[in-house]
């Protein structure tokens, strides 16, 4: 993606855990090389096949990372929130790899860019920089090895529960199509679709084009404590 809504310089430090230590010539240093950019809602950041040229620090807003199959199926492996950095960006940028997921703003974002060269020296000179990139990198990868358990061990009519439970509002609707139901839990639109039709039977929801009103959720509950 070419970063080219810049906005002006900022001290951003503060907004990310493990930065506040950092020694002031490297402070300097990130504050003075990086670029404080903003990224439209359904932008794609990256994607397969390329290799990135920033570590991206989210000030604010949403990113998904997904993977998508040869066959075109896809799943949600995590999301990059405000305060966080991306772990596939971060294991490129170490391993000087391509891509092999897509990036795409859920909302309308703001992020740090940090070139890679700034990275490289970094990893290399500062302590407190390569103790905040790799704690992250750690947390991250434990939260894939969840997602992993999930696909191959946890029954979807089980997760499924579970995600309307978690996406669903104050006022009890799910606003997601049956697509993009599949692809949080990594399955086929046609497993979602039997299953939700299963779950409007049993009166714990009700299916409209677009949204899932959930109008029993002990019943969910019930099913999603099931595990």
């Amino acid at each position: 993606m070419h970063l080219s809504s810049v906005v002006g310089p900022m001290d951003w430090i503060e907004n990310f855990s493990g930065l506040g230590q950092l020694e002031e010539s490297v402070r300097r240093t990130l504050v003075d090389r990086s670029r404080i950019i903003k990224v439209p809602k359904d932008t794609v950041v990256f994607g397969p096949g390329k290799a990135p040229d920033n570590l991206l620090l989210l000030l604010d807003g949403t990113l998904r990372v997904q993977q998508v199959s040869e066959s075109g199926r896809e799943i949600v492996l995590y999301r990059v929130h405000a305060g966080e950095s991306c772990v596939l960006t971060t294991a490129c940028l170490l391993a000087y790899e391509e891509y092999s997921a897509e990036g795409i703003t859920e909302t309308d974002v703001q992020a740090v860019a940090i070139p890679k060269t700034v990275f490289d020296d970094l990893i290399a000179q500062s302590a407190e920089f390569r103790r905040f990139v790799f704690t992250a990198y750690s947390r991250r990868i434990t939260d894939l090895f969840l997602v992993i358990e999930e696909v191959a061990f946890r029954r979807v009519d089980i997760r499924l529960a579970q995600k309307l439970l978690e996406l669903a509002g104050r006022e009890g609707g799910v606003h997601a199509t049956h697509q993009q139901l599949a692809t949080e839990l990594g399955t086929a639109r046609e497993v979602v679709s039997r299953l939700l039709q299963e779950f409007q039977r049993r009166g714990w929801v009700v299916l409209s084009r677009g949204s899932v009103e959930l109008v029993d959720q002990p019943g969910l509950q019930t099913l999603s404590d099931a595990d």
